[in-house]
């Protein structure tokens, strides 16, 4: 009880801060947690009782809350505490807060859930009502994020979401200052307004939707991504220190470098490898793969803690990165930057002469990186040309590890993952947030070597922990569906390619594919194999890895970005005894509810940047209107085709209304559409000449004319008259299908 304030402790702080002296404003003051509050709470009763503190019974007046109450979570403080507004408040004041009391059993609560709860008065005066469940109603409104326009009736919302062709009206006292084309945050409310339009309420005004870097920022308000740090996890990040030596073993003698994207925001894994000078493993190779330590500074429960569960993941758009740490940490203490000390957690993999692996083990360590290279710069080196940088790593560092990774080349190529090869998009942008170009990224062996030890280092961490039976979260990839599969044989056949039916799926036969494909159509079929796999999620069950052709996988090699990585390192350190910032009781008992959640963050923040990726790319093309590019179809649909240009690697749809004169006929088994008269035939991976007809950067879209199919030329509408009137209208309604099913599509 010594953290526990005296009376007269108590006493002297109230009469300094007589408008702020509320139990919570006290055991803040304090440092009041847990039971202490509970002690802190008798205290008060005490001086109450003793006629030290008088209590002032709140009069019951108009617009005062009853005695249940339907309410929605609006705010997290940094202790973690929940509170409620009332959802349907009619009084004249700003609605009365509700602190939210839960009990055991009760579910997990977020910012904008509703729910039915029992309410009683408390004795603070800036938090007059607590709450106790009752049931929980549902998730919130839907949340909408929309260009405002304007209208003598107060308004509408327009929305930026692609998917959806629903507008809502606003009435003139809910709109909250919103100006015409703004962008903003509204939520649905309850009602139809006049023409059959549901009714909204702006909550937020987001700004400019043509300005600037307003891009990333549409997409982190649409899917929910949270993007400012509670004051309690700013707070502990602030106060963290770097750390010494200690026990862990020093490998500061290692050439163990960060080879990273030439703009990456931070460094969370370092490697090197070594000759093995073991006799029994001629020609072998010793790889050390040291990623930081951030258990050492993210404890499990503290409010560092909550917010990285909270975001799940860090979130990468062009122009920004939401970080799921703070800076004081993503950036510094947990980066391994070129030339500090770091405290980290590395494995040590022994390799034989044709890369399998021999044997590991795991170490809580100390290194110091001697250089950050970029991918470009390795690869240089490699390719013998070094610069100031690299030239006195060549011999010590930069050789010795392309020739690990070259042995473990035979080994990957053995096991036979999925030979998927996407090209990634990069987006460069200029100094005031525009876009400069649109180009595809490189794939060097430098990539590829980081990426093959990574992932053998993740499967060191699943081997380790299940060996030591500790919980932990798997990386799980599940078989492709059967009618996945069957999909995929249909595509493939539309090109001349086969895929066995009747046999145990294995990657080898889906390599086959991959490897045989054509050149012209060989990223169509990628993605066409990528569309039938199952979507990897996290696990605290093994369902193995089917891409990667893996029986346990796990990750761990970036816990800066990924907290599904933080939970393995804790079960590392607990499994190996290196202290007590490990797994806690409560991250073993919510390993599965903690699983699904951040499966669900990585999901939203793929959307996110996926999304954000269309609307960049439907800005920089919206400059060339009327330009003729370059595609492949790349799909087929009942209203129309999607194409995808060769140049920036952008869908854009052009709509069946304005494919020829003739009526085409949709083939959903081959996907091809056939031209009723014709007979032409159309379908996945064909050759085409496009005009772009629209680009809008608000939603990503893309609208497409046709000019020519595998090089002739298609007979276009009559371009006026009743012909350009239905057009007209079946354009519009294959645009709102597309919207509806353009997510689909990957």
């Amino acid at each position: 009880m010594s953290n526990i304030p005296s009376k007269s402790e108590i006493l002297d702080w109230i009469r300094e801060n007589p408008s702020d002296s509320g139990k919570r404003e006290i055991a803040r003051a304090f440092g009041l947690r847990g039971p202490d509050k509970i002690e802190l709470k008798k205290i008060l009763r005490e001086l109450k009782d003793e006629g030290h503190l008088t209590r002032e019974r709140k009069a019951k007046v108009a617009g005062a809350l009853s005695n249940v109450e339907l309410l929605h979570v609006t705010a997290i403080d940094k202790d973690g505490d929940l509170f409620a507004e009332p959802l349907n408040w009619k009084g004249e004041t700003k609605p009365p807060v509700v602190l939210y009391v839960a009990k055991k059993g009760d579910p997990a609560l977020t910012i904008g859930d509703r729910i039915l709860c029992k309410i009683a008065p408390t004795d603070e005066e800036h938090i007059p009502y607590e709450g106790r469940l009752i049931r929980k109603i549902g998730s919130g409104p839907d949340k909408i994020i929309g260009i405002f326009r304007q209208a003598d009736y107060g308004g509408r919302i327009e929305p930026v979401d692609k998917k959806s062709n629903r507008e809502w009206r606003v009435e003139p006292g809910d709109r909250n200052g919103a100006r015409d084309g703004e962008l903003v945050e509204a939520v649905s409310i309850m009602g139809r307004a006049r023409m059959g339009l549901l009714k909204a309420k702006v909550t937020g005004r987001i700004g400019d939707p043509t300005a600037p870097k307003a891009v990333s920022l549409i997409a982190i308000h649409e899917h929910g991504i949270p993007d400012s740090f509670p004051e309690a996890a700013l707070e502990d990040a602030a106060d963290a220190k770097p750390t010494d030596l200690g026990n862990r073993l020093d490998l500061r003698h290692l050439p163990l470098f960060t080879i990273d994207p030439a703009d990456a925001r931070d460094h969370d894994d370092a490697i090197c490898a070594l000759p093995d000078d073991d006799p029994k493993n001629e020609g072998g190779h010793i790889v050390w793969v040291a990623i930081a330590d951030v258990a050492h500074y993210v404890l499990s429960g503290s409010a560092l803690d909550r917010e990285a569960k909270n975001r799940g993941n860090s979130t990468y758009f062009p122009d920004r990165v939401v970080p799921m740490l703070p800076d004081a940490l993503s950036g510094d203490l947990c980066s391994l930057h070129e030339g500090v000390d770091r405290p980290c957690l590395a494995v040590r993999m022994v390799l034989d002469a044709s890369g399998h692996k021999i044997n590991h083990d795991f170490h809580r360590a100390y290194m110091r990186s001697p250089a950050s290279l970029s991918y470009q710069q390795a690869q240089a080196a490699q390719d013998g040309e070094p610069d100031e940088q690299t030239a006195p790593l060549l011999e010590s560092g930069i050789k010795p590890l392309f020739a690990a990774y070259f042995a473990a080349t035979k080994a990957r190529n053995a096991r036979q993952p999925l030979h998927l090869d996407l090209p990634e998009r990069r987006i460069v942008l200029t100094e005031d947030g525009t876009v400069e170009s649109v180009a595809f990224r490189e794939r060097l062996d430098a990539h590829k070597l980081v990426e093959e030890f990574m992932v053998l280092a993740n499967v060191c961490a699943a081997e380790t922990l299940e060996a030591k039976r500790r919980p932990f979260v798997y990386r799980v990839h599940e078989e492709p569906k059967v009618e996945k599969i069957d999909a995929l044989r249909e595509v493939v056949e539309t090109i001349g390619l086969s895929l066995p039916k009747g046999q145990v799926l294995k990657t080898s036969a889906l390599n086959q594919i991959l490897d045989r494909a054509p050149a012209e159509v060989h990223d169509l079929v990628n993605m066409a194999v990528l569309r039938s796999m199952t979507q990897a999620y996290y696990s605290p069950q093994n369902f193995g890895h089917f891409g990667l052709n893996l029986k346990r996988y796990a990750h761990f090699t970036s816990p800066i970005r990924r907290y599904s990585d933080l939970i393995v390192h804790r079960a590392l350190i607990s499994a190996h005894g290196w202290g007590k910032d490990g797994l806690s009781d409560q991250d073993v008992d919510n390993m599965d509810k903690t699983a699904e959640h951040i499966s669900q963050t990585e999901r939203r923040s793929m959307l996110a940047e996926r999304d954000t990726n269309d609307r960049y790319l439907a800005a920089f093309l919206s400059e060339h209107i009327g330009n003729e590019f370059e595609g492949t179809v790349s799909g087929v649909a009942r209203f129309g085709l999607f194409v995808k240009l060769n140049e920036t690697g952008a869908d854009g749809l052009i709509p069946i209304s304005s494919l020829g004169r003739e009526y085409f006929h949709f083939d959903a088994d081959t996907n091809t559409l056939t031209g009723e008269s014709s007979r032409r035939l159309i379908g996945l991976g064909m050759k085409a000449k496009v005009r772009l007809v629209e680009a809008a950067p608000v939603t990503g879209g893309l609208l497409l004319e046709m000019i020519s199919l595998e090089g002739k030329a298609l007979v276009s509408r009559p371009a006026g008259g009743r012909g350009k009137s239905r057009a007209r209208l079946k354009v519009s309604a294959a645009k709102k299908k597309a919207q509806k099913i353009n997510r689909s599509k990957s």
